[in-house]
């Protein structure tokens, strides 16, 4: 036995955009449906920016950057 007392995958989509003061910002979705839908996350991003939906201490997202899907895996063991 390696001694690993459990293990998790966590996936999360970044939704990742410049502002208006030229500063980056990130929104996050924990576990999103996959596969991801580009288009969708896409328009996602146009509606947050046409609305002005959000707003942050680095102003407002203004233009679409990119789109990230993070993986991360977290074994613990014990000692």
């Amino acid at each position: 036995m390696d001694g690993r007392r459990w293990s998790i995958n966590e996936k999360t989509l970044e939704l990742i955009f410049l502002t208006d003061q030229n500063k980056t910002v990130k929104i996050t979705v924990d576990e999103p449906k996959e596969p991801v839908d580009i288009d969708a996350a896409k328009t996602v991003m146009d509606t947050i920016i046409t609305e002005g939906a959000m707003e942050y201490p680095t102003g407002k997202p203004a233009v679409k950057k990119e789109v990230r899907l993070v993986e991360r895996n977290v074994h613990e063991y014990s000692v």
